[in-house]
């Protein structure tokens, strides 16, 4: 860690403490939080889910709302207007929150309105992507996987590098969310993570460029 500016240390070796508890244990920070945010949940009436913990719904013959906990970030879907007021007007006077408006991006998912329909997509995420392993200019293939490719862990060099293999095989997994023509490729080359050749290495490169 490196002094602030305008702070000399006395003696050697030294560094700042810092006091906020969050900054250590971070997890701890965020289950802490959760843990006193879903109570409140629960007593105005919203059921937790069973299968994704951080998704609280209510439901009745007039109106449907759910929630959704991420961190310090909340998303609101209903069907009738004047019950989102009501619990956001709730959730203002328990804790301290800001209204965002339209939900537009969330977890590197971005959503788009029309009159006909709500259309989500990763296009920022997937330029990220691109540009970070330097394949942004390419032209793009028209497959995602050559076509008859047997993939195997024997008819090729392995890859040195096998944590870069294991990184763009996960970013890629979690860009099948919006690319479902990419999951089955991927799948495939999911099974070589603990031992990639080149040959995958380089089918995972094609699919970045098909991106």
């Amino acid at each position: 860690m490196v002094d602030p500016p305008g702070l000399t240390s006395i003696q050697p070796g030294q560094v700042c403490k810092l006091k906020k508890k969050t900054l250590y244990n971070f997890k701890q920070a965020n289950k802490k939080w959760f843990s006193k945010l879903s109570p409140s949940f629960i007593s105005a009436g919203y059921t937790q889910s069973m299968n994704d913990h951080s998704l609280f719904n209510n439901s009745s013959k007039r109106s449907f709302i759910a929630l959704l906990v991420y961190m310090d970030d909340i998303i609101l879907a209903r069907n009738d207007k004047e019950e989102i007021d009501q619990v956001k007007e709730a959730l203002n006077k328990t804790f301290k929150t800001k209204d965002l408006g339209d939900l537009r991006y969330f977890l590197d998912l971005e959503v788009t309105r029309s009159k006909k329909a709500i259309m989500r997509n990763q296009r920022k995420y997937a330029l990220e992507l691109l540009t970070d392993v330097g394949l942004l200019v390419y032209k793009p293939t028209v497959t995602p996987i050559e076509n008859l490719l047997r993939l195997s862990s024997t008819r090729s060099v392995s890859f040195a590098n096998v944590q870069a293999y294991r990184r763009l095989i996960r970013m890629l997994m979690y860009l099948t969310k919006s690319r479902p023509d990419i999951t089955f490729p991927i799948q495939q080359l999911f099974q070589f993570l603990a031992k990639p050749t080149i040959s995958h290495y380089n089918a995972t490169i094609r699919i970045l460029i098909y991106i």
